[in-house]
């Protein structure tokens, strides 16, 4: 086992890469999805079941867990691993997103973000010192430099203001996250959908230095033709050596797209938020279990998958569960999801080491496309 953290880039097809991210707590296969695990868990599943539909590694949010039980309680008992009961890699996100999405009466400096809480609206600040502070105490693996993410459509002007200061905060964040040996820190590209900016943003990184880097400032309202038109150059940019990161990315096409650019890892909530609201990712496209047509229905979600919620249970049962309430509803459709994103990812890979990944994203489209929706 590595005491480092380390990046191996095995093989590219095309732009499409697939390689190993080795940490002294396991390696992380890539392409890599994150299950988000915000509050110190991926809603409605268990640590055990979430290894088993093939994640390598989960997210973790410095924002939330900041607030709730907060970092020095999670550290005094043991570090978020031992907290959670996840032996694996975690990587934690800075908190800026959720200052600027969740927080009220926020205010920025140069030194850092003021903010009241969501939860009970008492007062905060997150500093790039504060967030590297916090990371290290819950224990995170891969750490994410503090930045500041704007809303889009946004002003070129107002773009570059926010980039050039998160760029100054991924400076002290480096410095204040220091030598720590089998941990990582990933700095942040800004720069809204403008290559000049999101060229300036990669170079200031790499002068600085990171162990890997993010791709961030996409999903946020952009619409999936300019987030592609970003990842057109946005990946090129940044070193052929270290992982590319797209935050807070997605649905399936999303992700396939990404990888096809050149992203290493993703994240996103959707596989456990659909779930919980009866939603059903499969090869056909997207099922929803409270329509009526389901009642009835013998057939699994979908005859490819080998999830507990495909092998052991009927169209018929999940409908059943989901109208009743039960909870055991939201625990199966999330399995089933996060199954699914896992089986793409390995698709990929898989793919990408045979150098078929033109065809295999052929047939994943083709799929889709095919799949009568209104039958599912």
């Amino acid at each position: 086992m590595t005491e480092r953290f380390a990046f191996t880039l095995n093989k590219t097809d095309g732009k499409a890469r697939t390689g190993v991210m080795s940490t002294p707590r396991g390696e992380i296969r890539t392409p890599a999805f994150m299950p988000v695990g915000t509050a110190a868990t991926v809603k409605a599943m268990m640590p055990e079941s979430v290894a088993a539909t093939g994640a390598d590694i989960l997210l973790g949010n410095t924002y939330h867990l900041m607030l709730r039980p907060t970092a020095e309680r999670i550290a005094a008992l043991g570090g978020l691993h031992k907290f959670m009961n996840w032996e694996k890699p975690i990587l934690t996100d800075s908190g800026g997103f959720q200052v600027m999405s969740l927080a009220s009466l926020r205010k920025l400096t140069e030194r850092g973000v003021t903010f009241k809480s969501h939860i009970d609206g008492s007062k905060h600040e997150i500093t790039p010192e504060r967030s590297m502070e916090i990371q290290s105490l819950l224990g995170s693996d891969i750490v994410m430099c503090f930045d500041e993410c704007p809303a889009l459509p946004a002003t070129d002007a107002a773009v570059a203001e926010s980039m050039r200061l998160s760029m100054r905060w991924a400076e002290r964040s480096k410095a204040a996250f220091g030598d720590r040996p089998g941990h990582a820190l990933f700095g942040i590209m800004q720069g809204g959908v403008t290559e000049h900016l999101r060229g300036e943003s990669a170079k200031a990184l790499i002068d600085i230095g990171f162990d890997g880097y993010a791709v961030g400032g996409l999903a946020v309202g952009e619409g999936q033709e300019a987030m592609f038109g970003v990842l057109n150059y946005a990946p090129d940019m940044l070193p052929v050596d270290k992982p590319r990161y797209l935050m807070g990315v997605g649905k399936p096409d999303d992700i396939v797209g990404a990888v096809k650019r050149g992203i290493d890892m993703m994240d996103c909530v959707l596989p456990s938020r659909s779930g919980r609201t009866g939603q059903a990712f499969t090869r056909r496209g997207v099922l929803n279990i409270k329509n009526a047509r389901h009642a009835d229905d013998p057939r699994p979600l979908d005859e490819h998958c080998e999830c507990p919620a495909c092998t052991g249970y009927s169209r018929a049962y999940l409908h059943h569960v989901f109208k009743s309430q039960e909870m055991i509803s939201g625990m199966l459709l999330t399995w089933h999801n996060l199954r699914y994103f896992q089986d793409i990812m390995a698709g990929m890979r898989d793919a990408i080491a045979a150098g078929s990944f033109e065809d295999w994203e052929a047939d994943f489209h083709e799929g889709r496309a095919k799949g009568d929706i209104a039958a599912l």
